[in-house]
């Protein structure tokens, strides 16, 4: 994967107020946020 579609990708991930300021305390529960929403953007394109 090249860096600018990693870069992309982090940026829509980023979209997601959640995701981008990091309000889960615990690692599992902040995982479970950034796949829900990396799931919402594969069904939105």
């Amino acid at each position: 994967m090249r860096i600018a579609t990693r870069w992309r990708a982090i940026g829509k991930l980023k979209q997601f107020g959640a995701i981008a300021t990091w309000y889960d305390k615990r690692g599992h529960v902040y995982l479970g946020t950034v796949t829900a929403a990396a799931l919402l953007i594969w069904l939105r394109s």
